[in-house]
């Protein structure tokens, strides 16, 4: 076995800017068998680059083992080898985007900014940065690659560390905070809104380096499993499973991927377009009201259910086909929170055949022009009365949240109720929300 926690992190200059050994490869699979990204809906291997271990990028960084996947890019651990006596080697988190992906634009120009915009804000070490972007060229086109500080892993992984997969309560409020801080980092300062808050794109540091040193160890002895698809593409099969949790001291959470960012740095910029994940929408996004960053403390405020629940508020969202449902959508807000107030319908009403500047074309080819189309309403007539009464459920706020002592109920109730507040400009800002007394820990 390499001793691949020393090769990582000592300074040696035998090393320097060369290439270590890696694993063999792993298992061989069969071609009909789909592997992590293939998965994805709209799947095209063309526009995914062909990383395999030991390869080079960049002159800098080899690439070891795949750590994870998603509909536009792939991440790797990778080792830097730029490095001197006074700073060694080590390891990073390496994304490659897809080939001439937007999103991957869009992320390489928000992280900058973010990380230029104020390094002495307490909430800008929260927003995860890549330390370098640069550009290789693939079968395909070019593919914009990140480097980032590696991470544990995403909070829904985190949260199965825990007896009965539950995160204890005051560890939450701590986490609740720290996020809070980088959210107001963003929109505070850098009038920006994440638009894609959920626990993948939460992610939690590493709780001793050893972990790592330990992981990448056992690559020597588990290789990953592999193939070769139809095009000739390798695809690997990602390992990041770091084991139980040694320790909580040095977890911090951190919120990663600015891919769908929109900045809005005039006081009137408003977003049209939908956005955010189908379980996570705003009502202002479904009903077309135009948003703002109090969008994502909509977001946020229906991510701690499945940070305190294990499971989403919402679970009426999709029809029997697994297709989103805006107005059943809404009808659960409804059950939930009770009707929206009239200011808001009055908002929608008034933008009903408002169409976007440019039209929306989806994956499958479909063009919409406004949020009405997109989303299939309308909702509301014109007394304001909701279309689909027959889909209310009989649900109530409160039994959501079975795992919560009374009193721990009702201090979290008073919080988030600041937070899923129908009108935008009546939910509290991260800054405020950070006072709350649910936060304090005992």
């Amino acid at each position: 076995m390499y001793p691949a926690r020393r090769l990582l992190t000592r300074s040696l200059s035998s090393l320097r800017r060369k290439p270590f050994p890696t694993p063999n490869p792993g298992p061989l699979l069969p071609l009909n068998e789909p592997v992590d990204e293939e998965r994805c809906p709209w799947y095209s291997s063309a526009n995914f680059y062909p990383a395999k271990p030991g390869e080079v990028l960049a002159d800098r960084y080899q690439i070891l083992v795949k750590v994870g996947w998603g509909t536009t890019s792939t991440v790797w651990f990778a080792r830097d080898m730029r490095g001197d006596e006074d700073e060694p080697e080590g390891v990073v988190a390496l994304k490659i985007a897809n080939t001439n992906s937007r999103a991957g634009d869009v992320a390489r120009a928000t992280e900058q900014y973010i990380a230029e915009k104020d390094p002495s804000h307490r909430g800008r070490a929260v927003l995860r940065t890549s330390s370098e972007s640069f550009e290789i060229t693939g079968p395909e086109g070019r593919h914009v690659c990140f480097a980032y500080e590696p991470m544990r892993e995403p909070l829904w992984l985190f949260r199965r560390r825990f007896k009965d997969d539950m995160i204890p309560l005051p560890i939450i409020k701590i986490y609740i905070q720290i996020l809070l801080a980088g959210i107001d980092y963003l929109h505070t300062d850098c009038k920006t809104v994440h638009t894609d808050l959920k626990l993948e794109n939460i992610m939690v540091s590493f709780e001793d380096p050893a972990v790592m040193g330990d992981f990448m160890n056992d690559q020597f002895d588990q290789p990953m499993e592999y193939k070769i698809d139809s095009i000739g593409r390798p695809v690997h099969r990602r390992h990041n499973d770091f084991g139980p949790l040694r320790q909580l001291r040095n977890v911090i959470p951190k919120i990663v991927d600015f891919g769908h960012c929109t900045r809005l740095d005039d006081d009137d910029s408003w977003g049209l377009c939908p956005i955010q994940p189908e379980h996570y929408r705003a009502p202002e996004v479904i009903l077309g009201c135009g948003w703002r960053m109090s969008t994502d403390i909509w977001n946020l405020g229906v991510v701690l259910w499945d940070l305190i629940e294990g499971k989403e508020l919402f679970s009426q969202v999709h029809d029997e086909q697994g297709q989103y449902q805006a107005k059943a959508h809404l009808a659960e807000m409804i059950a939930l929170l009770g009707p929206p107030p009239q200011e808001l319908i009055t908002r929608y009403r008034g933008l009903l055949d408002y169409q976007w500047p440019e039209p929306l074309t989806t994956m499958d080819g479909i063009v919409y022009k406004s949020s009405d189309q997109f989303f299939r309403g309308p909702f509301f007539d014109s007394d304001g009365e909701f279309l689909h009464k027959d889909l209310i459920p009989n649900r109530n706020l409160a039994d959501t949240l079975p795992s919560l002592e009374e009193k721990e109920r009702e201090h979290f109730l008073s919080f988030v109720k600041l937070m899923l507040a129908w009108v935008p400009e009546e939910r509290k800002t991260a800054r405020e929300l950070v006072e709350h007394p649910f936060l304090r820990v005992q």
